[in-house]
């Protein structure tokens, strides 16, 4: 696999600056570009200050952003929210103002839907094992299970 081409610290920043532009981003993923285009360890956390400073990259407004979208668009729970931020190596104050961008009531509206929905779709033939099944499926999505019971059906 060939190498990524080498930018010079002037090039990078300035591609870098464009790469910010296009979405949110989190500092790690830009440190990580950075270095796939050449540049060094000083140079590359010199060009990210300069992005900060600049207002290219915010990692309170990159956590609020990826909370609300992955919310919005892939239907996930606070706890897959938060996983995926460790692991772009979010601060922890950053994604707790993240997880707090999700409206509540919108959240457990969410959660209800989602539940009636996958409650219709199971099969399963006692009520106990379709409510653990459902149970199941909305902590593999993220949801807290003191939720989840909340917005489960009374004893089906």
């Amino acid at each position: 696999m060939p190498l990524a081409k080498q930018f010079s610290p002037t090039e990078a920043l300035d591609k870098a600056r464009r790469y910010c532009a296009v979405q949110e981003r989190g500092h790690q993923e830009v440190r990580d570009k950075l270095y796939a285009w050449g540049l060094h360890r000083a140079q590359v956390e010199d060009a990210i200050s300069r992005l900060i400073g600049e207002g290219f990259l915010n990692e309170q407004r990159f956590a609020e952003t990826f909370a609300v979208s992955k919310f919005h668009q892939k239907g996930w729970g606070r706890n897959k929210i938060e996983y995926e931020l460790k692991a772009r190596r979010i601060s922890g104050p950053c994604i707790k103002l993240g997880l707090k961008a999700i409206d509540e009531d919108e959240y457990m509206v969410t959660l209800k839907r989602l539940v009636q929905r996958r409650w219709a779709l199971e099969k399963a033939h006692t009520a106990p094992m379709r409510r653990q099944r459902v149970i199941r499926y909305l902590l593999s999505r993220g949801f807290e299970m003191d939720k989840v019971e909340v917005a489960l059906p009374e004893r089906s």
